[in-house]
């Protein structure tokens, strides 16, 4: 295995899903702690979400789609992320992707969870405020992923589809992300969807918040073997 620099190491804390004591034997099959678990990692990855929203400094690819269409039917943000996750639900049926418990609960509890955190978040004007607004939502997603990511029922709706677009077409799976990443963050902004230093902080550091929340993870209810990431996204919203 090839060994990475030591400042590398530290932005990859986590080089795959590790094994846990709440993983479930299927995608339908859970015990209620990792239901638990998987309900906690969900709602932590909307609120993370809501921070990066009330900042107002630019939020992830998928919520400027949501903002944007948000704005375009006259729906708040999280009602809107739930259409959105419908949306691309559907687009799942010619790929044949198989979906799970944890995928209907990403669609279900990271909308509700960003549209009513956000009603309850004090909108900060100070730029200092903002950034650390914007830095703790990266934070808390990477914490929520590395909860929902263990429990092992099912990619969420986007990442599902791109795992699909994957295995249909034989693309690498990084260049179908970044593909779809582009042109979803591309017509979020033509709907109105705010773009700004926020879009890019989350784009540089979500890998490594991500990979922290793995990390943390496995310490906690780690059992010692990594699992293949194959169905699980790099990050889920």
């Amino acid at each position: 295995m090839v060994q990475l620099p030591q400042p590398l190491r530290r932005l990859t804390p986590a080089r795959t899903v590790p094994m846990t004591r709440w993983r479930a034997p299927s995608r339908w099959r859970a015990s209620p702690v990792t239901v638990v678990v998987l309900l906690v990692g969900l709602w932590l990855f909307g609120t993370g979400e809501a921070l990066l929203v009330d900042a107002g400094l630019g939020v992830s690819p998928w919520t400027v789609l949501a903002q944007g269409v948000g704005l375009k039917v006259g729906i708040g943000v999280g009602f809107a992320t739930f259409v959105v996750s419908g949306i691309v639900l559907l687009l799942w049926l010619p790929l044949r992707e198989r979906p799970g418990l944890g995928t209907v609960s990403n669609a279900v509890v990271v909308a509700a969870a960003l549209g009513l955190t956000v009603l309850w978040l004090p909108g900060p004007d100070a730029l200092a405020w903002q950034l650390a607004e914007v830095l703790g939502g990266v934070a808390v997603i990477g914490l929520g992923s590395g909860l929902y990511l263990t429990t092992g029922l099912g990619p969420g709706p986007r990442d599902g589809w791109m795992t699909g677009l994957h295995r249909r077409t034989g693309v690498p799976v990084t260049l179908v992300r970044l593909a779809i990443e582009v042109v979803v963050l591309g017509l979020g902004w033509l709907l109105g969807g705010t773009v700004g230093v926020g879009t890019l902080v989350f784009a540089v550091l979500v890998g490594v918040a991500v990979g922290y929340g793995l990390l943390l993870a496995d310490k906690v209810g780690g059992v010692g073997r990594a699992v293949d990431s194959g169905d699980s996204p790099a990050y889920e919203a």
